[in-house]
């Protein structure tokens, strides 16, 4: 009997940099959501959807769940298709898409991220909590999200 498993998992890191370049921080957490599974499946047979193009943090603490469709408390979203602020790439098995909040943008007491397919509201695809991250107005804040397909 043969059994085959796909398992959708998502790495999230995060490096918060001063205005001078240096690392002050760095953290790693993830969750595929319900409507990110969805997503993925519905593309697969024809179901046109618009692809995941934007990035958001946020200070809501509240455990991630699957079941969960938005960020508790957006603060703020950057567009995956600027290309000074993103890169995309797909390797055989993943996809990651690399977002930057610059100086200025989303800053306070950061603990949740997500990736959508909208500027505002849209599809999400994966959310996490993580430990605070304090994110001063001169700080900027790269996130790399991979998504591996297993």
């Amino acid at each position: 009997m043969l059994v085959e498993n796909v398992k959708v998992k998502g790495m999230v890191t995060f490096e918060l940099k001063d205005e001078h370049g240096n690392v002050k921080q760095t953290e790693q957490a993830n969750m595929i959501v319900t409507t990110g599974l969805s997503h993925f499946t519905s593309r697969l047979i024809g179901v046109v959807q618009d692809i995941m193009s934007h990035m958001a943090v946020g200070t809501g603490g509240t455990a991630a769940a699957t079941g969960q469709t938005a960020l508790i408390t957006e603060a703020a979203r950057v567009a995956l298709a600027s290309l000074t602020q993103v890169t995309t790439t797909v390797t055989s098995d993943a996809v990651q898409a690399v977002a930057t909040f610059p100086a200025g943008t989303g800053t306070g007491a950061l603990v949740e991220a997500g990736i959508f397919n909208a500027a505002s509201a849209g599809v999400m695809e994966a959310r996490t909590v993580f430990a605070v991250i304090n994110k001063g107005a001169l700080d900027s804040l790269t996130i790399t999200w991979k998504i591996t397909f297993a």
